[in-house]
């Protein structure tokens, strides 16, 4: 039997207030408050609470997070392969099951608003395709709860680990969502071939494809040429995300309008999680030029960085601080990244607080969008597919 219930009395990003009616876990109307039939369950009565779509942590790694373990001093090298080597030294035999660290974090993660994931799991003949099988494992356990796209993600690269091509291919055919790429030049040292097998897997397989670019400045916008050349070669249109692309920022943002024009025509998401120590995207003048950018914690307490906590509010806040961004304007803007931004980067079919869309919802105490991302209230009520799943910060589904 279809079960037909409503959230009295809240405020669509910050809108008049309405009765949210549900319907088998989606939205069926939003009516002028106090209309809902009074004979109609409450779910949960808003008390004009702000009432905003789950969001959308569009890049993490579950796979190598330290979460809920004890303090780990960071021990990690200054450069990129430093980081690398370190964290296989330390995840090849840590003894704490991935399950048990990114359950935890995912719990947290959904406990502070995020239903929607896209992870990247590592492929390295380090360690073969054991961070994979516990990601497709994980992912089956939440499955009822949210929805987590998977990267198959050549860490240690793709062309100078021989047997990781071979691994990358068995991830794919295991299910993984996603083809991943990272700096086809500085890692691999033939970008070009790099990026053709990517972009082949991702026609042969039916894949979108996401690639991790700290490549900097010319070489790095050459290669994000290259990259968008290929995506409109395969027909990959709206299937193509790169993330971080510091090399951007290396730019006047008018020296980059004609390829924002192009990575705008070619639906080319960029994810950038604002890193404080970096150049990073123009995302003002980015999205001003139609590009779609979405934003993500990267790494959460793990062998990188004991920095992150999963918050994508706080990710909205600490992006508006990294661009000295204070106008609500801009404030919408950052939260854009962590919602709609990134729900369009993920390719989500529903996405939103419209009839029809998956009962996927924030409801938190806030004036407006601009509060939300600046208070960052810990009271936030959960609610994924029709059913509270976690208030003021603690998880409640099993």
């Amino acid at each position: 039997m279809t079960t037909t219930q409503v959230i009295r009395n809240v405020r669509p990003l910050g809108a008049a207030a309405v009765d949210l009616v549900l319907e088998a876990g989606k939205i069926k109307a939003l009516l002028p408050v106090g209309s809902a039939a009074p004979e109609l369950p409450c779910l949960l009565d808003g008390q004009g609470q702000l009432l905003l779509p789950a969001l959308v942590e569009s890049h993490v790694h579950f796979d190598k997070t330290l979460w809920s373990m004890p303090w780990r001093p960071n021990s990690a090298g200054p450069t990129r392969n430093d980081r690398i080597s370190n964290e296989q030294v330390l995840l090849k035999n840590f003894d704490v099951p991935i399950a048990q660290r990114a359950g935890a974090l995912t719990e947290h993660c959904i406990a502070l608003g995020s239903l929607y994931f896209r992870s990247h799991v590592d492929v390295q003949t380090v360690w073969g395709l054991r961070h994979v099988e516990a990601m497709l494992a994980l992912r089956d356990q939440y499955k009822h709860l949210i929805d987590m796209q998977l990267v198959a993600f050549p860490q240690g690269g793709l062309l100078i680990q021989p047997g990781t091509t071979a691994l990358m291919q068995t991830a794919l055919e295991m299910g993984v969502d996603i083809v991943g790429g990272i700096d086809p030049a500085a890692i691999d040292r033939d970008p070009v071939r790099h990026l053709e097998i990517l972009f082949d897997w991702a026609v042969r397989y039916d894949r979108g494809v996401d690639i991790h670019l700290h490549d900097p400045a010319d070489l790095g916008r050459w290669e994000i040429e290259r990259i968008a050349d290929m995506t409109q070669a395969h027909g990959l249109q709206g299937r193509v995300m790169i993330s971080h692309a510091y090399c951007l920022g290396a730019f006047a943002p008018v020296e980059l309008h004609a390829l924002a024009d192009r990575l705008a025509e070619l639906q080319i998401s960029i994810m950038t999680c604002a890193p404080s120590h970096v150049t990073v995207p123009p995302v003002a003048m980015l999205r001003s030029r139609h590009v779609n950018v979405c934003s993500g914690s990267d790494g959460i307490r793990d062998a990188w960085s004991p920095m992150g906590n999963g918050d994508m509010l706080e990710r909205a806040m600490l992006i508006a601080l990294r661009f000295g961004w204070s106008k609500d304007s801009d404030l919408e803007m950052a939260f854009d990244m962590v919602s709609t931004g990134g729900a369009r980067a993920l390719g989500l079919p529903a996405y939103g607080l419209a009839p029809g869309c998956p009962a996927n919802l924030l409801i938190l105490p806030a004036e407006n969008l601009a509060a939300a991302v600046v208070d960052r209230s810990p009271r936030r009520t959960v609610i994924s597919r029709g059913h509270i799943v976690a208030r003021d910060g603690v998880f409640l589904a099993r």
